[in-house]
């Protein structure tokens, strides 16, 4: 029987997101709102229905736990539109910061870390926070202190656009630091 409860459940989980509409709502009672707002009573769900056909509308159950459940007029159709045209623009407007990432070396030569700067910038100048690692191999490990000094020249480089968020640290086999732009 454990099967059955778990089905029993994802089907509770899957109805929970259906909004009745029309026919389908089965309520011997419901409270209805017209399309206007306005506050039309307590009438059955056949009556609000033919009420709704009437003004070529749909019904909506909007809040199906209240006593009796609410019923709204209204064209679910523009209502649907409405909100994901809304949902879009939210999405649209909203800044996701991403993290991105530079890698150096601890033999890095100058030029090569100019470029490295010079990229870093970019995505501190889009907002971005950047992480900068070094990977030390074999006998590097023994010389943790250079990949540090290493990071410590990288962060001179670009020190006028941004700020430590976390500073270098070794981690096992790396060394880390976490950039944060400047606040305009």
């Amino acid at each position: 029987m454990p099967g059955l409860f778990l089905l029993f459940r994802r089907i509770k989980a899957i109805s929970k997101d259906v909004i009745e509409l029309n026919d389908r709502i089965r309520d011997p009672e419901v409270r209805v709102i017209d399309e206007n707002g306005q506050q039309m009573g307590i009438m059955s769900a056949a009556r609000a229905n033919a009420l709704a056909d009437e003004r070529n509308l749909d019904l909506v159950k909007i809040n199906p736990t209240a006593a009796p459940p609410v019923c709204k007029i209204m064209d679910y159709g523009k209502f649907k539109f409405d909100a994901s045209k809304r949902e879009k623009d939210s999405k649209k407007n909203q800044k996701v910061n991403e993290m991105k990432e530079i890698r150096l070396s601890m033999t890095i030569e100058a030029h090569d870390m100019e470029i490295k700067a010079r990229n870093c910038l970019k995505f501190l100048q889009n907002g971005d926070k950047v992480k900068v690692s070094i990977r030390m191999r074999g006998r590097q490990q023994a010389h943790a202190a250079i990949g540090v000094e290493v990071m410590k020249k990288f962060y001179a480089s670009v020190e006028s656009a941004c700020n430590y968020d976390k500073m270098p640290t070794t981690e096992g086999r790396n060394i880390l630091m976490i950039l944060a732009p400047t606040k305009k």
